[in-house]
């Protein structure tokens, strides 16, 4: 069996989840409330984009931005429809689209969830896999989504006139 890079950064990401789940839960008894759905982590949620964190509040969309436009050209070149179009509606194709999508930014998911898992260590001195999970994957997902679409649409729009 060979190691892919693809396998390895999954695989870390879900060990540091493992890991960071059994402080969460000693939290989430000692407070009696769940972190994510808390007031503490909408209070706390500017103190990720200031300090040590904030350069990957810049650097993982723009990549994800990047990789989404790859994909929006994709689609252009091979007649496909809009992405988040076809997520939301195409039913027939969700599900090839989702895959195409995931397979383009899983790694970088991964990294940004263990990176957010680092950054409250660093920030909070403490752990909260959830908010990890959310901010993570809304850093690279919403980005990647919008860009590959819009890309798609510009390409088609210039290569019509």
């Amino acid at each position: 069996m060979t190691l892919r890079r693809d396998t390895i950064v999954m695989v870390l990401a879900f060990i540091v989840i493992v890991i960071a789940l059994p402080f969460a839960i000693v939290d989430t008894i000692e407070t009696g409330r769940v972190y994510l759905f808390s007031r503490q982590f909408l209070e706390e949620l500017p103190r990720r984009f200031t300090g040590s964190g904030r350069l990957r509040f810049i650097l993982q969309p723009t990549v994800a931005i990047v990789l989404g436009i790859r994909g929006g050209l994709a689609d252009a070149k091979a007649g496909n429809v809009p992405y988040l179009f076809g997520l939301i509606l195409g039913a027939g194709r969700r599900r090839e689209l989702l895959r195409s999508g995931m397979a383009a930014v899983r790694n970088l998911v991964a990294l940004g969830i263990m990176m957010d898992i680092v950054f409250q260590l660093v920030l909070y001195r403490s752990v909260h896999p959830g908010a990890a999970l959310v901010v993570g994957s809304i850093l690279i997902c919403l980005p990647y989504a919008v860009s590959r679409a819009l890309t798609r649409r510009v390409t088609q729009a210039m290569t019509k006139t």
